[in-house]
């Protein structure tokens, strides 16, 4: 079985109020980019994983743009030890378990409804923020099948710079994705919008 998301009447808006102050208080600033126009479908955001802090600013994100019913994967472990997640969205997969298919059924079942947002990282664990190149797993692609392709797909990608600050800029940078819901082609077409977003962030000054 599955650790279903349960949204908390106290906890999830204690936890937004809880991110915008976080945000506030550990970053010089934090800049949006994006050219989307919400149609009103649930939302599939796939983001790149580098930090503790990209579920955060998924989160930021939704709030500023989407407005939608917050929800993200989680290891099981990760999620036992951080209970609290649960309550503001979180569910739970084991990959060595036959539960992934669980996981991946709920997780098209809450993008059945257009209130919701899921957020994804495709490459499926944190890895370097130098790292140029994403290999997508197989999940993303079996819950579109599940969906019947009846979803935004959303690509963020977290970039962040000092420039001449004691603390840290977070750009966040989002793009609808309308092209054939493969992996291979999500695969393809994230890497070529995360080097576009990196030769954007090379243009910036302070």
């Amino acid at each position: 079985m599955i650790i279903k998301a349960k949204h908390n009447i106290l906890l999830d808006p204690f936890f937004r109020w809880y991110v915008i102050w976080k945000m506030k208080r550990s970053f010089h600033d934090c800049v949006i980019h994006s050219d989307i126009k919400d149609s009103g479908k649930p939302i599939l955001l796939i983001c790149n994983h580098s930090s503790w802090w990209d579920g955060i600013w998924a989160l930021h994100l939704n709030q500023q743009l989407f407005g939608r019913k917050f929800h993200f994967m989680m290891l099981e472990e990760q999620l036992r030890k951080n209970w609290f997640f649960r309550y503001t969205g979180g569910f739970s997969i084991r990959k060595t378990s036959r539960s992934v298919v669980e996981s991946l059924a709920y997780t098209a079942e809450l993008l059945s409804n257009n209130q919701n947002l899921v957020l994804m990282f495709p490459q499926g664990k944190i890895q370097s923020i130098h790292r140029s190149e994403f290999i997508f797993e197989k999940g993303i692609e079996k819950v579109l099948k599940l969906t019947q392709n009846n979803v935004d797909v959303v690509f963020q990608v977290n970039l962040t710079d000092y420039f001449s600050n004691a603390k840290p800029s977070v750009f966040l940078n989002a793009t609808s994705y309308s092209g054939e819901q493969t992996r291979a082609a999500m695969q393809i077409a994230y890497n070529s919008y995360y080097r576009q977003c990196i030769g954007q962030q090379k243009m910036k000054e302070s």
